[in-house]
């Protein structure tokens, strides 16, 4: 189990994260949502064990997270050139080097599924295709978080559902979580089983899936949307 207590995060003046209290358990897919520029990437980060709070605590399995133990969290940025200079084999043995978890034959298998050429180097690769290089990589390690930043941005339709269909096959929903930010809200939905809406550094809602379609009778979208919408009028 991950979990912050009171985080908080500032880029110079600016406060990018505010006294966020969460918990993220093992055998969930957990969405983050918000604006651009409400902090669902700096969170990621926090989790990943790349950023560490200014105030406040993050534990993993009941201890302090550091890079040494965030080896528990395979991540996967956001950034589109990602090790452009490698082809995937180049990429997967790099990450068998780094990693002790990582299983090259695991991530070949998912690069076959997601139907990318491992012998091509990624910058020479479609963005479709970089994408589904870049998953492999991250679904090779056996971990028990993946955290993943807009792992579908400004991709086509086609190359969203492959990939979500190749998380929902090599990941283990017992024991293992994906906790994901994404813009790709109404696509990715039937996976989730809670969702996080961040308003700028602060949590404004937060629920499982199951019970914003009971009790509110909307999609996720529409929940989120009206939920953004009630908060931004109460402040006003």
């Amino acid at each position: 189990m991950i979990h912050l207590q009171n985080v908080s995060f500032k880029y110079q003046r600016q406060e990018v994260i505010q006294d966020l209290t969460l918990t993220f358990p093992i055998g969930q897919i957990i969405g983050i949502a918000g604006e651009n520029g409400s902090g669902k990437s700096t969170l990621l980060k926090m989790i990943a064990g790349i950023q560490r709070p200014q105030k406040g605590t993050i534990t993993i399995h009941n201890t302090s997270l550091s890079r040494l133990n965030a080896v528990d969290v395979a991540y996967l940025p956001d950034m589109d050139l990602f090790y452009s200079f490698y082809t995937g084999k180049e990429l997967f043995a790099f990450y068998a080097s780094q990693f002790p978890d990582f299983s090259v034959e695991k991530a070949m298998e998912v690069a076959e599924y997601l139907e990318v050429n491992v012998n091509v180097k990624l910058k020479k690769l479609s963005k479709g295709n970089r994408g589904r290089a870049k998953m492999a990589a991250t679904l090779g390690r056996n971990t028990p978080y993946y955290v993943m930043d807009e792992p579908f941005s400004g991709l086509d339709p086609i190359v969203r559902e492959s990939l979500i269909k190749g998380l929902i096959r090599y990941t283990n929903v017992e024991t293992q979580s994906i906790i994901l930010s994404t813009h790709e809200l109404h696509e990715v939905e039937p996976i989730l089983d809670q969702l996080i809406v961040l308003k700028d550094g602060k949590v404004i809602a937060q629920d499982e899936l199951e019970a914003i379609r009971f009790n509110t009778n909307q999609d996720a979208v529409s929940w989120m949307k009206n939920v953004t919408k009630e908060k931004v009028t109460v402040n006003e």
